[in-house]
């Protein structure tokens, strides 16, 4: 500042009022001093300027996976609010490996961001216990935390797995199969409760060989679409309880040339320019990382209080894979 201050020709004084955008200073004065702030390369320490404040203007999201195309729109959502109130935003990917996962909540502990938006693929969070009761805050999306209270955001995952079957049923279809991520996976488990509920509501059955919950790998839900779809007594409809294991059982379908309806859980790209369109239920992600990355700031301006769980509703799309009649 001393060394701006000489070649601007103003006091100290003076060039603390340009760089922290305060009054007092005419417009002359102030293109003097940022021409000498430009001509000697200097810049701001705005990290140590904000540790003054006790607030460091970056935050953590920590989610399954970055390459995910559900939570690309999520995280995007996160970073236009945290941009919007002055923060930086640090991405890391769990992997869905609670281990991976709490290493990266605590890195980003240590390089004392002021809050964190978490996908948790963790059960057990107390780990985090410390950082919160130290002031850092978090906010949960798209799964809730387990074993600690904090604020949370979800989507109807039951209500809208509920919706997508009781659609099926509704096109005739008795014998419906669902294939899904890990049961351990809240967002897994909520969406099998669903469809078992839809069935039961309708008195329908549900054989032993109609569920299948696991790896979304593709061979995996290849196999269990081929195996419920053959045989003597096959399934004529087709839940999908995520977009990794739809666009798989659409692949599947389409090659061995069978023609069970499917309605699969989450939106993904060109689901409409297929044909038949792919039915689903859709999510808003974006919305998601919005009232998460919201939720966040208000705790961070001073909000207090019990935690939130809020839960956003899901809609159901018709693009006709879910509308096609049973073929018996």
């Amino acid at each position: 500042m001393k060394d701006v201050a000489a070649r601007a020709g103003v006091g100290l004084k003076t060039v603390s009022r340009v760089v922290n955008g305060e009054p007092g200073v005419t417009q002359e004065t102030e293109r003097r001093v940022r021409e000498a702030i430009d001509a000697l390369g200097f810049r701001r320490n705005d990290s140590a300027r904000i540790l003054r404040k006790g607030r460091t203007a970056t935050v953590g999201l920590v989610l399954e996976d970055l390459a995910d195309p559900f939570y690309a729109p999520l995280s995007g959502a996160v970073e236009e609010v945290a941009r919007a109130h002055g923060s930086l935003l640090i991405h890391g990917s769990s992997g869905e490996d609670p281990a991976r996962e709490e290493e990266l909540v605590l890195a980003l502990c240590a390089r004392r961001v002021d809050g964190l938006v978490v996908v948790p693929a963790s059960t057990d969070h107390r780990y985090l216990e410390p950082e919160l009761a130290a002031g850092v805050a978090a906010v949960f999306v798209d799964r809730p935390p387990g074993r600690i209270s904090a604020d949370t955001v979800l989507s109807d995952n039951h209500g809208g797995a509920r919706r997508a079957v009781e659609h099926l049923v509704g096109h005739g279809h008795r014998r419906i199969g669902f294939i899904g991520d890990h049961p351990r996976i809240h967002t897994a488990a909520e969406r099998l409760r669903g469809y078992r509920a839809a069935m039961a509501d309708a008195g329908l059955p549900v054989a032993a060989g109609w569920t299948s919950l696991g790896s979304t790998e593709p061979a995996r839900v290849a196999a269990e679409c081929v195996r419920m779809t053959s045989g003597p007594d096959p399934v004529t409809a087709l839940f999908t309880g995520n977009n990794r294991v739809t666009v798989t059982a659409v692949r599947t379908l389409t090659a061995g040339g069978r023609t069970a309806a499917l309605v699969g859980f989450d939106d993904f790209e060109m689901a409409d320019l297929l044909s038949p369109g792919v039915t689903v239920v859709a999510q808003d992600p974006a919305e998601l990382g919005r009232r998460a990355a919201a939720r966040l700031f208000q705790r961070l301006d001073g909000a207090v209080g019990d935690p939130d769980r809020l839960v956003l509703p899901t809609r159901l799309i018709t693009r006709g894979s879910g509308e096609q009649p049973p073929v018996f």
